[in-house]
């Protein structure tokens, strides 16, 4: 939708804080907003004084594209500004091209202009530039949620693992982390492994964890 009537916006998303950096038409150099992070009623309202500000300036109605790096904050945002007429691109973060000898500076307000370049250049036609991702629907969302969520409780079940293992280990114990004998050794009154989890308590959990009275 690149045209001379474009408000081009990019959101630099962070825990504590948004960075949102605009480009009205005919004007070249960005406005920088910050506003607090997850604050969609107060980035609603910026875009809509943008929306107007540029409108007024030009005497027609002018349209509104946002972008952001697709990432912790899932589809949600973009279902929001879609549904406030903006139109929403999801950016790939790791398609966008960089000087790769270059040094350089990395900051919130520095990573929103040079998204906002990026979108600029997408919208322009240089698909080269970065990649959009596709946003699912809800459903799609909420149906990989599952496997998700497991892919999480493998990764604390492997850490889990790996703690225990080289906390035995370090004691001169090489077992197989759920093993016959880890869990005989576990279930003893075996030294080092008194000395690694100490008596009375509990080291993780998935199965691999034994307790002493």
């Amino acid at each position: 939708m690149p045209s001379d009537n474009t408000v081009y916006v990019a959101l630099e998303l962070g825990l504590s804080s948004w960075v949102v950096a605009a480009r009205l038409p005919g004007i070249e150099k960005p406005r920088l907003h910050r506003l607090e992070g997850g604050d969609a009623a107060a980035l609603l309202q910026t875009t809509a004084d943008l929306r107007s500000n540029a409108s007024a300036n030009l005497g027609c109605t002018v349209d509104v594209a946002c972008c952001f790096e697709a990432g912790r904050d899932g589809f949600w945002l973009h279902r929001l500004l879609t549904a406030h007429g903006i139109a929403a691109y999801a950016l790939e973060p790791t398609s966008i091209l960089v000087n790769r000898r270059a040094r350089r500076a990395k900051t919130d307000r520095l990573d929103a202009e040079g998204t906002l370049r990026v979108l600029a250049g997408w919208l322009g036609g240089d698909r080269q530039v970065c990649s959009m991702v596709r946003v699912p629907a809800p459903d799609e969302e909420d149906a990989k949620r599952p496997h998700r969520e497991r892919e999480h409780l493998v990764q604390d079940s492997s850490a889990s693992r790996h703690c225990c293992s080289r906390k035995a280990f370090g004691e001169g114990r090489h077992y197989a982390p759920g093993s016959a004998t880890w869990r005989r050794c576990g279930q003893a009154t075996d030294a080092p492994f008194r000395r690694c989890f100490g008596p009375g308590s509990t080291a993780c959990a998935a199965g691999l964890c034994w307790s002493w009275s």
